[in-house]
C-alpha cells in the first residue's frame, strides 16, 4: 500500500507534504506533485499536511487512476526533498473539479 497524489494538487502544489516525508518519495511536475508508490512506506504523515486534501491512501475507492499517474510521472519527474514556493494563485484553485483533464501539465518541474 502507498499514498497517492490526486488532481486536487494540480495548480495548488503547496508542497507542505515534501517537508515531512521520511523517505523523500515526492516528485515534482510543472503544476503538481506525485508520490512514487514503490518508494512510499505508507507512513501517512504527508496526508494531513496537504492543505488541498490531495493525498489519499491507494486503498481508497477511485484511486486506481491516481496510482498509475503517480507511478508514471514519478519515473519521469525529478525528485523533490525540500518545500518550494506554492503558486501565488494556489488558494483560488483549491476545490476546483476536473483539473486533470483541463489543466494537467506533464512537463517536469524544478527540484
Amino acid at each position: 500500500m502507498a499514498y497517492v497524489v490526486t488532481e486536487a494538487c494540480i495548480k495548488c502544489k503547496y508542497m507542505d507534504c515534501v517537508e515531512v516525508c521520511p523517505v523523500d518519495c515526492f516528485y515534482v511536475g510543472a503544476n503538481m506533485l506525485v508520490i512514487h508508490p514503490d518508494e512510499c512506506i505508507d507512513c501517512g504523515v504527508c496526508e494531513p499536511e496537504c492543505p488541498a486534501d490531495a493525498i489519499l491512501p491507494d486503498s481508497e475507492s477511485g484511486t486506481d487512476k491516481w496510482l498509475e499517474v503517480n507511478r508514471q510521472y514519478a519515473a519521469e519527474w525529478p525528485n523533490i526533498t525540500r518545500k518550494g514556493e506554492a503558486p501565488t494563485d494556489a488558494d483560488s484553485w483549491k476545490g476546483v473539479e476536473d483539473k486533470f483533464e483541463k489543466h494537467f501539465d506533464p512537463a517536469p518541474g524544478k527540484a
